[in-house]
């Protein structure tokens, strides 16, 4: 297989899944487009380097949390302009949210954004703690204590007619 036919495969068997990825690490769909659009654009330059294609999920999920990362640090990105105008737009329906309620997810976009990555690649991801270690590169014992933390929270802020 060629380059692009082989990556256009693997856009066609993943996007959606990476589309979720995204949107729970930024909690917004344009943002998730955004970070997601980049994120496969280094993906594509990288294609040929990576060897072991089963590999390819984790490598773009990688991508996609540094990439997150690196768009909250940049200072543009804390400019906000006003307007006095309100655009013109389609309301968006959340679609990612397969039954675990919204009010759930309103309060884990309340945690800070190490333990919101953590949280959403170890429960909405479903990746094992040696997995979320290896995307966030931190070690597993800050994987466990960051989860630690971030369920304990979760637990104080969460009402009980959500639990």
């Amino acid at each position: 297989m060629d380059r692009d036919t082989d990556f256009t495969a693997y856009l066609e068997a993943r996007q959606a899944r990476l589309l979720r990825t995204a949107y729970l690490l930024t909690g917004d769909q344009h943002q998730a487009e955004d970070l997601l659009q980049i994120s496969l654009a280094k993906l594509y330059l990288a294609w040929d380097k990576v060897r072991d294609r089963g590999a390819v999920d984790a490598y773009v999920r990688r991508i996609m949390v540094n990439e997150n990362n690196s768009l909250w640090r940049r200072a543009w990105r804390r400019r906000e302009l006003t307007t006095d105008t309100v655009p013109e737009a389609t309301p968006f329906h959340d679609q990612y949210d397969e039954g675990t309620g919204a009010a759930v997810w309103a309060v884990v976009q309340t945690l800070p954004r190490r333990a919101r990555a953590v949280v959403v690649l170890r429960y909405y991801e479903q990746l094992s703690e040696a997995e979320t270690a290896e995307a966030l590169d931190i070690s597993v014992g800050t994987v466990k204590s960051q989860t630690s933390r971030a369920l304990a929270t979760l637990r104080e802020r969460i009402g009980e007619e959500a639990r």
